[in-house]
């Protein structure tokens, strides 16, 4: 059973940064997609960043592409969520989650495809970005 667990929420500055963790364990052992998901206050749920466990590809949303970055630890078990220039808008409750999803399945369909066909999810942990 996958279990996911984050960490390294809190508040921030605009113009801050901040490093979420999470910690992973049951992963598949086969091809899959682990990653970051935020969901802010009134609106749904949306894709941030995640990596194609098959070979490292990292995908990101292109309102994060460029202040954002993901990373995993040699293992496997940890994977980060570095971030940078944060924006009010950042703001939100961010979720790790697993899935065990062909590779190239983000290609062909998009992150928001991605996002519904996730199998497992972290509790979260609240990122807010205010002055």
């Amino acid at each position: 059973q996958v279990q996911l667990v984050e960490s390294g929420g809190g508040l921030v500055e605009p113009g801050g940064s901040l490093s979420l963790s999470c910690a992973a364990s049951g992963l598949p052992p086969n091809s899959y997609y682990i990653g970051w998901f935020r969901q802010a206050p009134g609106k749904e749920r949306e894709g941030v960043s995640v990596i194609q466990h098959n070979d490292g590809k990292t995908y990101y949303s292109d309102v994060v592409k460029g202040r954002f970055t993901i990373s995993r630890d040699n293992a496997g078990n940890t994977v980060y969520l570095h971030m940078n220039n944060l924006k009010p808008e950042d703001t939100a409750v961010y979720y790790c989650a697993v899935g065990s999803i062909r590779m190239g399945y983000v290609d062909d369909f998009g992150l928001e495809a991605l996002r519904k066909a996730m199998n497992y999810w972290g509790k979260g942990t609240l990122v807010t970005v205010s002055s």
